[in-house]
């Protein structure tokens, strides 16, 4: 007889974002089902499981065993002062993004001079990879000179108890949706990456720089979904929290 496992109502009806948040390794299960938990992150588990087809029951059981396993406490974001949090997305993502970035586009660039004839995918993999890079940097641009500049005085004026001006763009909400549709859009195209890599699958006899261009875009990707989903899922929402609560 097949056995059941239940989760209690209110973790049932959480978000993907809201349950990663509160404990990250649980990123792992839903990668294992295919299930985006950073640009996705507000559907419920009940309505990510309807769209992807996916047993609801048995990734309920992959979630409730994390639960059996030792914490990090280390990673507990949602801890985290947001002008601390600010300075370790720059700090630890943006600054990867910056160095991967250069590199993933000179090996696929070198695949697609080497195989774009017989194997047309790469060519499309090397274009998209282009328009990420562009999109990518003038998002962290505006991130690092706007958005999280005005977040860290947020987080000052609370500490010290002081109001502060709404800037040139108005409530944060504004930013954040567009940084959130950025995100979205970059996601998207990240997408369309794996598929046409079949999930970063090098063929059969592949060579060295082929393999580690498929490599480099799944690290890329791993790295791009806890980079989102700190952003969509803990310090945008709780931004948006301070500066309602200052104003």
């Amino acid at each position: 007889m097949e056995t059941v496992y239940f989760m209690k109502d209110e973790e049932t009806d959480q978000t993907v974002g809201e349950i990663v948040s509160k404990d990250y390794r649980k990123a792992e299960v839903f990668k294992k089902y295919g299930i985006d938990f950073c640009c996705g992150g507000k559907r419920t588990l009940s309505q990510v499981c309807k769209s992807k087809n996916v047993d609801l029951n048995a990734l309920k059981k992959d979630l409730l065993a994390i639960d059996k396993q030792p914490s990090m406490p280390s990673q507990d974001f949602n801890s985290w002062n947001l002008d601390f949090l600010c300075d370790y997305v720059v700090n630890t993502h943006h600054k990867y993004v910056v160095k991967a970035m250069p590199l993933i586009f000179e090996y696929t660039q070198k695949v697609e001079r080497a195989h774009g004839d017989t194997q047309p995918e790469v060519v499309e993999i090397a274009n998209i990879f282009i328009k990420v890079m562009e999109e990518f940097n003038l998002h962290m641009m505006k991130e690092e000179k706007v958005l999280f500049p005005y977040i860290k005085e947020l987080a000052i004026a609370k500490e010290n108890e002081k109001p502060i001006h709404l800037p040139h763009f108005g409530s944060i909400q504004n930013p954040i949706e567009m940084m959130e549709l950025e995100h979205d859009h970059v996601g998207e195209l990240m997408s369309s990456i794996r598929t046409l890599s079949n999930n970063y699958t090098a063929p059969a006899g592949a060579c060295t720089t082929y393999k580690l261009a498929y490599a480099k875009l799944q690290e890329f990707e791993n790295d791009l979904y806890q980079h989102i989903h700190i952003e969509n899922n803990i310090l945008f929402p709780r931004a948006i929290e301070l500066e309602n609560e200052i104003a």
